[in-house]
């Protein structure tokens, strides 16, 4: 999958949404799926480095992003619906989501982790993921082939001392990736996956490693062979599968 090569028009006339867009592996993906066709809809908490993506897009020549500021600690069923009847009436479609924005506190013991640390990681990391899915899956079904894909995490595959609730929520996810792709066994429009980057250079693992030189590891960019290959049409046959990068 690192060696996949995209053709141009890999996600024309498709719309994708991108949480956690303003910057990272989210920003890099809203990019790469704009630059081979797609309507992105840009969604974080941060509405400066939204307009910021949004920008870089269009000044790419990329088609005119949709802007979706929204905390996922915060937001209840009621505002997911409400999003993914927004998406509905202005764009009319929905063919994929990928689920980037994550919710990280520090390294540290699980005796020094606090039952409101945890809730927050398990909301925005695992709650969020499946509440947001949960509400656009009507408009996922209506798509001729869409995907949905979540953003793992190595020590949630490989659960290791002091990432604590943060890798929890992660292998939650691995879960949830199983369930419904079982659930959907008889819909194979719709498919769903997690996609384990490893080690890159986002501000996340600067704050877990920083004693490593941003340039000793890939890039955000260098990942998206397999963001792309994951969110298109020829990864189709792939299905609840928890896929590791840049092994793959």
């Amino acid at each position: 999958m690192k060696d996949y090569s995209p053709p141009p028009g890999l996600l024309a006339d498709r719309v994708i949404l991108v949480t956690g867009a303003g910057s990272g592996l989210g920003r890099a993906a809203s990019l790469a799926y704009a630059r081979h066709g797609a309507t992105v809809a840009l969604l974080g908490r941060d509405e400066n480095r939204l307009e910021a993506v949004y920008d870089e897009i269009l000044a790419a020549g990329g088609a005119e992003p949709a802007m979706f500021p929204l905390d996922l600690g915060v937001a209840d069923d009621r505002a997911m619906e409400t999003l993914a009847g927004t998406l509905s009436f202005h764009l009319k479609r929905l063919d994929g989501i990928l689920h980037s924005a994550h919710q990280f506190y520090s390294l540290t013991p699980l005796a020094l982790q606090t039952l409101e640390q945890w809730q927050t990681l398990m909301r925005v990391n695992l709650i969020a993921p499946f509440a947001l899915t949960r509400a656009c899956l009507p408009l996922l079904r209506s798509a001729e082939s869409a995907s949905v894909i979540f953003t793992g995490e190595t020590h949630g595959h490989r659960p290791a001392a002091f990432w604590g609730g943060y890798a929890v929520a992660k292998a939650g996810l691995e879960t949830l990736t199983r369930i419904w792709s079982d659930e959907l066994e008889s819909e194979p429009r719709v498919r769903m996956n997690t996609l384990i980057p490893g080690p890159v250079a986002t501000s996340l693992r600067a704050r877990t490693h920083p004693g490593l030189a941003p340039e000793s590891l890939l890039q955000p960019e260098d990942l998206m062979p397999s963001y792309l290959y994951l969110m298109g049409d020829d990864s189709r046959s792939i299905r609840g599968q928890i896929v590791e990068c840049p092994v793959c």
